[in-house]
């Protein structure tokens, strides 16, 4: 069953935090479909072990064939390595990063991305889904070099990619968090490594500050909700990480 984190007015927001590796051998993952009106997005579809049993979730809720977007944060496996079976069961276009427009062909067979990438500037853009929209929101380098979150202004979500992750097992994933403390300690040595530097950091807790975030919801564990949402960002503004870290140390030839 997916987590609703948003249902109102003929617009709706699911979490998929359950699906792929029954037998844990892969990071647990989420998966989001927005719906409004008749029509839907995907945030994050995933790979091949969740593509089978997400794509038959969401014929629950949504007619997969009905998409008008399918919207990558980047281009790892576990986001986006199912491109091939979408691009077959869709007619909806990739939106992801321009710095991973010319990669992304090589998860599908010759020909079937055609036309069918849209690449997202370095400065963002708005996404049309229906009524509403979703704004891609500059993240580069947390963690990869052309990154993207994922606001939706109707819901007050914030899909936040690998920002945020807390490395929980799927049932665990699908309760929002409003106390950060508790969770840290699932969540600060994956930011310590995954993310490239505190400026980064910083830049970003700058930028989605202001903004009138209700839940922080990230590709991999919890949603963060309530007293949890500004109690990350300002524990993010504050975090060494990535190249903070590194010395001569970390590059020696091994023995």
């Amino acid at each position: 069953m997916p987590l609703e984190l948003y249902h109102q007015d003929g617009h709706r927001c699911l979490m998929f935090h359950d699906l792929g590796d029954a037998h844990g051998e892969a990071v647990q993952a989420n998966q989001f479909l927005i719906v409004d009106g008749g029509t839907g997005a995907i945030i994050d579809p995933g790979g091949n072990l969740a593509y089978g049993e997400l794509y038959l979730a969401m014929t629950r809720h949504f007619p997969p064939s009905k998409l008008a977007a399918i919207v990558a944060s980047h281009a790892d496996p576990d986001i986006i390595a199912a491109l091939d079976r979408w691009t077959t069961a869709t007619q909806a276009p990739l939106y992801i990063s321009k710095v991973w427009e010319r990669f992304v062909p090589h998860f599908c067979k010759p020909g079937k991305t055609a036309g069918r990438v849209v690449g997202i500037p370095d400065a963002g853009m708005r996404i049309p889904v229906g009524r509403s929209e979703l704004i891609a929101l500059p993240a580069h380098f947390l963690h990869a070099e052309g990154n993207f979150q994922f606001f939706d202004p109707t819901s007050g979500i914030l899909f936040s990619g690998d920002l945020g992750v807390s490395l929980l097992e799927g049932a665990q994933a699908g309760q929002p968090v409003t106390e950060l403390a508790p969770l840290l300690p699932k969540m600060e040595a994956f930011h310590r490594r995954y993310m490239v530097s505190n400026k980064v950091l910083r830049l970003w807790a700058d930028m989605v500050a202001p903004l009138p975030i209700r839940m922080v919801v990230p590709q991999h564990g919890a949603p963060l909700a309530g007293a949890a949402v500004p109690a990350f960002i300002e524990w993010v503004r504050g975090l060494a990480c990535g190249i903070d870290l590194m010395g001569p140390v970390n590059y020696q030839v091994p023995a």
